[in-house]
C-alpha cells in the first residue's frame, strides 16, 4: 500500500476521541488504531496476532507512527478497543476508505448488500444473529463501509445511514429488493449517483407494472422506443 493512504490513515485515526487517563497512557491512541487496522488488513485475526505482527515489523511501522514505548501488548489492544466509541472509529475508518478509493478513475459500481453473520447469535441470552449491511466497490475490490443491524428488515433504515457516510458520486449503486424504496432511491440521487434496484415480490404492484411494460415492448419488438442492450455469450 502506498505511503499517502497510510499517512491519511494515521491522520484519520487522530480524530478518534481519547478516553484513557493521561497519566496511565504509554502508547498513543492513533498508534494503537493504526497498527490494528494495518495488521487486520494483513490478515491478523486476534489481538495476539496483531501484537506479534507489529513486533516483527517495528522498523516499518516507525515510518508512519512514533512507537515511543515500543509495540503495545495484546491486552492493551483489547482494552483500548473496549474503551473507544465504535461508531466514531467506524466513521474515521470509512473516511479513510473514501480517500483510498478517491483516485479510482472510470466507472464505479458500488454494491450494497446485507448478510447475517453465522455464529453471532447467543441462544442462552436470546441474542439474535448480527446482520451487517456492507458497501463493496468493484473498482478495487474493497469494502467501503458497513453498518450493523439486528434484523434483516432493518436494512431499510441501515442503507441510508451507510450511504450518508460514503462518497458514491458518479457511481452506480446496486441494491437487492430489500432496498427498493423511494427514500433510498432519492438518497442515491442526492449523493449524485445512479442506481440499479431489484424488483421482486415485496413490491407486487411495481413488479406487475414492470412485467406488463416489458411484455408489451417485446411484443412490439421495441418499435418507436429508444433502448439499448448488451449481450455476452459464454
Amino acid at each position: 500500500m502506498p505511503r499517502a493512504p497510510l499517512k491519511s490513515l494515521r491522520d484519520n485515526m487522530r480524530a478518534v476521541t481519547e478516553r484513557r487517563q493521561e497519566a496511565k497512557v504509554l502508547h498513543k491512541l492513533e498508534d494503537i488504531l493504526f497498527i490494528a487496522v494495518v495488521a487486520t488488513i494483513a490478515n491478523a485475526g486476534c489481538w495476539e496476532e496483531i501484537a506479534d505482527f507489529a513486533r516483527g515489523r517495528q522498523e516499518w511501522f516507525r515510518k508512519y507512527i512514533e512507537l515511543s514505548n515500543g509495540v503495545p501488548s495484546h491486552d492493551t489492544f483489547e482494552r483500548v478497543f473496549r474503551w473507544i466509541d465504535g461508531k466514531e472509529f467506524e466513521r474515521c475508518f470509512i473516511l479513510w476508505m473514501r480517500e483510498v478509493c478517491r483516485e479510482v478513475k472510470g466507472l464505479r459500481v458500488v454494491a450494497i448488500d446485507g448478510k447475517t453473520m453465522r455464529g453471532s447469535e447467543d441462544t442462552q441470552s436470546g441474542t439474535r444473529p448480527l446482520h451487517i449491511v456492507s458497501a463493496w466497490t468493484d473498482a478495487n475490490n474493497m469494502v467501503l463501509g458497513q453498518v450493523k443491524t439486528h434484523e434483516k428488515s432493518n436494512e431499510i433504515t441501515a442503507i441510508p445511514a451507510l450511504l450518508e457516510l460514503l462518497d458514491v458520486s458518479g457511481a452506480i449503486v446496486t441494491i437487492d429488493a430489500m432496498g427498493t424504496q423511494k427514500e433510498i432511491a432519492a438518497k442515491i440521487i442526492r449523493k449524485k449517483a445512479d442506481y440499479v434496484l431489484s424488483v421482486k415480490g415485496n413490491q407486487p404492484t411495481m413488479l406487475e407494472d414492470v412485467k406488463l411494460y416489458f411484455e408489451e415492448c417485446m411484443r412490439d419488438n421495441f418499435r418507436d422506443m429508444a433502448y439499448g442492450f448488451h449481450k455476452t455469450v459464454d
